[in-house]
């Protein structure tokens, strides 16, 4: 098990590092023209901040534009294969973008500002912060600290920021990968069947209140 002292050191370089990345792939895209893809294809689900209307629904201001990317590539089949996340909506909105739309509209909303979730259920709150932290040595499960970092700001890529992000859109995520309908991540796959469902809601209510 990581010290959460480690953790949180991690953390930090993880927030320096990203801001580094972040604003490399913002020099080289369009934020004006992502602005444009999001007011015309995003906002109605969304936002135009990226602040989205409902908790089904995730927010992507504030995302790593690297994660956002993967994501919408991860949306699109390709060479006649399915696409390695099932989503109708999304499939049809990202079959439309170009690779320049995906890497301007992910740029753009990461740019924005997250206002972030609360948790809902204060009772969930220990459990939720034990496994965050620490995991669960009996589950063989890993702190998951030690890859969305101590605040959940995560790293670009393979590691989204989970900080703020809405209990009920996270929650449901790890259910889609425990039952294996969401794909595109071995390891949540291997993480998130080791976990009840009583530890996923809990550390799904924890990480939306994380900052």
């Amino acid at each position: 098990m990581i010290p959460f002292k480690l953790l949180k050191s991690i953390g930090y370089l993880l927030a320096s590092s990203t801001l580094f990345i972040n604003s490399s792939l913002a020099s080289a895209s369009d934020t004006v023209k992502g602005s444009t893809i999001a007011l015309q294809m995003c906002v109605a689900c969304h936002g135009a901040e990226g602040n989205a209307i409902g908790p089904s629904i995730p927010k992507l201001a504030g995302q790593h534009p690297e994660y956002l990317a993967k994501q919408l590539h991860n949306f699109k089949s390709k060479n006649g294969k399915p696409a390695e996340r099932n989503n109708a909506i999304m499939a049809g909105f990202a079959a439309s973008l170009s690779d320049d739309d995906i890497r301007n509209v992910s740029a753009y909303y990461g740019k924005q500002t997250l206002k972030p979730a609360t948790g809902k259920n204060p009772d969930l709150k220990l459990l939720g912060e034990k496994i965050w932290r620490g995991g669960l040595r009996d589950k063989g499960l890993a702190a998951c600290a030690s890859c969305h970092g101590a605040t959940g700001k995560g790293m670009p890529i393979q590691f989204p920021s989970l900080g703020g992000q809405w209990g009920d859109y996270t929650e449901a995520q790890l259910i889609a990968f425990r039952q294996g309908l969401r794909k595109n991540s071995t390891q949540m796959t291997a993480i998130a069947a080791k976990m009840s469902d009583a530890d996923i809601k809990a550390v799904s209510d924890y990480a939306a209140s994380l900052r």
